[in-house]
């Protein structure tokens, strides 16, 4: 028996509980069959995996209702105790953490070389913000001529999470770990195409010890449960993962209620390679940042500007290795690239391949949906762009690389800002000078300089233009969860005004 075929046999297994059972919703530590179901499917081949609960606004109510009674429990208990629990929970995730990848294989078509890793990133996110908690409150002195002036955080109440279809468990567990760490309740709302892991991470919690109503879980769509979720008005914050118009929505939906807001939103990186940079390594890095989870994230380095005097040579690399890449079953070990999350997703990615040659690229490798079953899509690279074309300025978030040439290095900067993102940005340069010079002017919330995206989980995460606002990472995640306190103790009789005398 293959390998794959082993994989199978035990995604299987760890699949049979879901499809039995159905997906539940979680509310204060009760599972509801919501107002109705829907069907969530392999991208794989189509076949179907489980029925999902469907919430709607009734459900929504009772979930905001149920964080908002555990609230104050939660916000009372010992941050050591809190940070006890959460350990558990990244114990409980590294333990399962073959069911969490092989279940999101199964879900999204991500490829299990990538997913196995994701669930240990999760584990890592919930110890990290585990440590933290014991100091989540911790203020500072700031003293006066006569007042002596302290700052404390609490946290802000329960709060409304959405995560997105791509890498769900990992999001998930980036956005509710700090959030729990900072003593606030939450109500998580996952995506509707990939919902399988939200529920088994909410089942982990519980059985570490988390109380009910402290994580809720509500299934279903934006236009309902989403809505019912932004506008609810016990729901003080909502921390949002997906597309840029989304984020717009949900900001008017906030509004009347005065929520705040995060958002991680769309992106269209660029990876700027220079002349004297270390050619092999950024070769390696362009395709990873591109290639890696089908193209299926927000930091990808879709748009390639090389700088003109090594064009053509390094597409000629670049081409052939993105030929070679392995497009197969997500459990399959030797896979790269697997199946697109849907149908309609596989035909908004494909729609560019005619859009590109429309405006004059051209296809250089691949552009096209392979025969079968399920969401495949060739890798595909786009060469003899021009940064007005719409391929060089849109999000087609798949496995598709627009290659662009520059002159100079303000030929570069120029073209990486002209879109509406402002997310991520990679230079590969020896010159430290330009290096400096071109990330100062770089219109991005996250650059990485001779290297692809490696996070440092304490350093501040987000983009800015229409990639969002705020910011993940360390301290930088309970600003968020967390509102100022500042009090002021006068330390003498300071002269106060007597009116009315």
């Amino acid at each position: 028996m293959s390998e794959l075929d082993l994989n199978l046999t035990r995604a299987a297994a760890y699949l049979k509980p879901f499809a039995e059972k159905g997906v539940l919703n979680r509310i204060g530590g009760k599972d509801s069959a919501g107002v109705a179901s829907f069907q969530t499917t392999s991208p794989v081949d189509g076949g179907f995996l489980a029925n999902v609960a469907r919430g709607d606004a009734a459900e929504i109510d009772r979930a905001a209702k149920a964080a908002k009674a555990a609230f104050p429990a939660w916000r009372d208990m010992d941050a050591r105790e809190r940070k006890a629990i959460l350990h558990r929970v990244a114990d409980a995730i590294v333990a399962r953490a073959e069911e969490i990848a092989f279940l999101e294989c199964l879900d999204t078509g991500q490829a299990l070389r990538f997913m196995g890793k994701a669930a240990l990133r999760g584990a890592e996110n919930f110890r990290y913000f585990a440590d933290l908690a014991p100091s989540a409150r911790d203020g500072q002195s700031l003293p006066s001529a006569t007042l002596m002036n302290v700052t404390t955080r609490v946290p802000i109440g329960p709060v409304g999470v959405i995560t997105p279809w791509n890498t769900p468990f990992m999001l998930s567990t980036w956005k509710i770990a700090p959030a729990l760490a900072a003593g606030c309740t939450v109500v998580h709302k996952p995506a509707e195409l990939s919902p399988i892991t939200a529920r088994l991470l909410v089942e982990i919690a519980e059985d570490a010890g988390l109380p009910p109503g402290v994580w809720n879980l509500v299934n279903g769509f934006g236009e309902d449960a989403g809505r019912a979720l932004t506008e609810h008005p016990d729901i003080k914050a909502i921390a949002f993962v997906g597309e840029s118009r989304t984020g717009s929505m949900i900001m008017k939906q906030g509004a009347d209620t005065l929520k705040r807001v995060h958002f991680e939103l769309g992106g269209k990186n660029p990876c700027i390679v220079f002349d004297d940079a270390d050619l092999d390594r950024a070769l390696d890095a362009a395709i990873f940042m591109i290639y890696s989870l089908n193209g299926e994230r927000c930091t990808s380095s879709s748009r390639l500007l090389v700088q003109s005097s090594i064009h053509d040579d390094f597409v000629a690399k670049l081409a052939e290795r993105v030929k070679k890449l392995k497009v197969g079953h997500p459990l399959d070990p030797e896979t790269e690239i697997g199946p697109l999350i849907a149908p309609e997703h596989v035909a908004k990615v494909c729609s560019y391949f005619e859009i590109a040659q429309s405006d004059g690229a051209k296809v250089h490798v691949g552009g096209a949906k392979l025969d079968g079953p399920g969401c495949y899509v060739q890798p595909t690279l786009f060469t003899g762009a021009t940064q007005d074309m719409r391929i060089a300025n849109e999000e087609i978030f798949g496995p598709v690389l627009t290659v662009i040439s520059f002159s100079d290095t303000d030929d570069a900067i120029a073209k990486a800002n002209a879109v509406e993102y402002g997310l991520t940005a990679y230079v590969w340069t020896n010159d430290i000078t330009r290096a400096l010079q071109v990330t100062e002017r770089l219109e991005a919330g996250m650059m990485w300089v001779n290297s692809e995206n490696v996070r440092h989980l304490p350093t501040p995460f987000g983009g800015v233009k229409a990639s969002g606002m705020g910011r993940d990472g360390g301290d930088w995640s309970f600003e968020f969860y967390m509102e100022q306190k500042h009090i002021g103790f006068a330390t003498g009789r300071h002269e106060i005004p007597r009116l009315g005398v």
